[in-house]
């Protein structure tokens, strides 16, 4: 038993200075006050309290005391970190903009910072642009050739408008609109190869970078290169199609054709068979003729001389 209670202080004695540490952060205190920075032991003690690291906001402090900015307070750090932003990067990033006067307030800082944009990287960006390559933006001038097309362009980011504004894919689909529309508008392929720089220039007036949170430099054509002959193309394409609709159209007409043919041959042979019943009535209407004393013999061979001369005639006529 006594043994237990030993072990207990033990651990009392070491605990204790560890928790008091913990919420009373002496060291960070000690650099504060090294550095200029106002805050007391009660300050970080609280922020022990609401969850906030003292280590921190106390290193952002510094870094803005001496980078000489005002605005920077300890409760808007703190309210910044609650809200889930990056303290140092936004801290960062006013002190990179005070640098290059650029005009950034803490509030347009943390505003940005929290709509999920990295400040730091748009402060760097409105120092040094950046440049963007476009993809393979693919165009047909009016004569029918296709353009391949790659353009550069060169971006600055735009402080007020990082909040609302959209972003560099929205850059890239005008950009590549406009050289879609720009080639389009082209008489021939070979006008837009000859001055590639009249597509830079015509993309550059429509004012791509509206509503976006970039400010276009400028837009340079790195490649172009000539693809398939669309027209061309198409072209066979409709004279395929026009001769699928002529073969059609002639298919309908032989088979009206053949239908008719078959129409009519379906008549002829039922006229023949109409000559064929009437001839069949021939023979009885001459017995009926020689019973009832109408038609004599040397009629009968009158007849029959007048049949073969007519066959003969028919038959020179035929050679």
């Amino acid at each position: 038993m006594e043994n237990f209670w030993f072990f207990v202080v033990i651990a009392l004695i070491v605990a204790i200075p560890f928790i008091f540490f913990y919420y009373v952060p002496f060291p960070v205190w000690m650099s504060a006050k090294a550095s200029g920075v106002n805050v007391s032991l009660i300050q970080l003690f609280m922020m022990r309290i609401r969850n906030v690291p003292p280590k921190v906001i106390v290193q952002a402090m510094i870094e803005a005391t001496k980078a000489g900015l005002s605005d920077v307070t300890r409760d808007s750090l703190e309210a910044h970190y609650l809200a889930g932003g990056h303290v140092q990067r936004v801290v960062h990033a006013l002190v990179s903009a005070s640098k290059a006067n650029i005009e950034l307030s803490f509030q347009m800082a943390a505003a940005i910072d929290l709509a999920g944009r990295d400040v730091f990287d748009a402060v760097q960006m409105s120092v040094n642009p950046k440049v963007i390559d476009t993809p393979h933006v693919t165009a047909v001038a009016k004569d029918g050739i296709q353009l391949i097309a790659i353009a550069r362009v060169t971006v600055r980011a735009n402080i007020k408008r990082l909040v609302g504004g959209a972003g560099e894919d929205t850059v890239l689909a005008r950009v590549g609109e406009g050289i879609v529309s720009s080639i389009g508008s082209a008489e021939s392929h070979k006008a837009v190869l000859e001055n590639p720089d009249s597509i830079s220039k015509l993309v550059l007036k429509k004012g791509l970078d509206a509503g976006t949170a970039f400010e276009i430099l400028s837009i340079d054509i790195a490649d172009i290169d000539i693809g398939k002959n669309i027209g061309a193309a198409l072209q066979i394409d409709q004279a395929n199609a026009d001769k699928n609709i002529a073969q059609a159209k002639a298919e309908e007409r032989r088979a009206i054709a053949v239908a008719l043919e078959q129409e009519m041959l379906a008549k002829a042979q039922e006229a023949r068979a109409y000559v064929i019943q009437a001839e069949a009535e021939v023979p009885k209407a001459m017995a009926e003729a020689f019973r009832s004393g109408n038609l004599g013999i040397m009629d009968y061979y009158r007849m029959k001389n007048i049949q073969a001369d007519t066959a003969m005639r028919d038959n020179i006529a035929k050679e």
